[in-house]
């Protein structure tokens, strides 16, 4: 039913644990997973006007985040490995992570997103607003939600 598996990450821990629900579930299922991971552009700014900073570059916080993205996508890799599950990975800069992992799911020809969700409700998911809700809204595929 599910071939195709888009398994996206930030590193948090329900994220991870979201991982290892997904790896499970296409180990089952006899299903390939992508792994993804968004870059979000640098961005520094106060009462929303721009600053510039000293303290970390542009070039650094780019570098800086590749490489935190690179580590994660290894992290599912060697999941997938230890499943014996097909595995490809890719990242991307994008300002909206929803909306990237939308458009990866659709390019990659997946069939299946299986997120977590960091469980911010009331005021603070109101005001921060939820990718995964975001995901749900824009995405024609199924998402499974883990919480």
């Amino acid at each position: 039913m599910y071939k195709k598996i888009l398994l996206p990450t930030d590193g948090s821990e329900r994220s991870r644990d979201a991982i290892r629900q997904g790896m499970a579930f296409a180990k089952w299922a006899g299903a390939t997973v992508v792994g993804f991971h968004v870059i979000q552009p640098f961005s520094v700014s106060v009462f929303g006007q721009p600053v510039t900073s000293d303290v970390l570059p542009q070039n650094r916080y780019i570098e800086a985040v590749r490489h935190v993205g690179e580590s994660l996508l290894a992290e599912i890799e060697r999941a997938a490995r230890d499943a014996g599950v097909p595995y490809s990975g890719s990242s991307i800069e994008a300002e909206s992570p929803a909306m990237a992992i939308v458009a990866a799911a659709e390019n990659e020809g997946c069939d299946l997103i299986i997120m977590a969700s960091h469980g911010r409700g009331g005021l603070s998911g109101l005001l921060l607003g939820s990718q995964t809700i975001k995901v749900l809204a824009h995405c024609k595929i199924p998402v499974l939600v883990c919480r």
